[in-house]
């Protein structure tokens, strides 16, 4: 980890406590239990990012039009 970067974080201490058991049970640290949920979450986003580009181009529908259209097929 010679590239590593040292920055303070504060949990709640109930949070603290549940990821230092976690960490000890599955022999990680600590800090790799936070850079893979910080990972996932990006990847996430990322995702997420990449699908919201992808259906840009899409027509849209207005929630007053969908009810509109579930009203008259007697759905709601």
């Amino acid at each position: 980890m010679a590239d590593s970067r040292r920055a303070t974080v504060y949990f709640d201490p109930h949070l603290y406590r549940v990821l230092r058991i976690k960490a000890a049970e599955i022999d990680r640290t600590i800090s790799d239990l936070v850079n893979e949920a910080v990972r996932t979450q990006l990847a996430e986003d990322a995702e997420d990012i990449a699908t919201f580009d992808e259906r840009a181009n899409e027509p849209s529908l207005r929630l007053e039009d969908a009810l509109n259209d579930l009203k008259r097929l007697g759905e709601i």
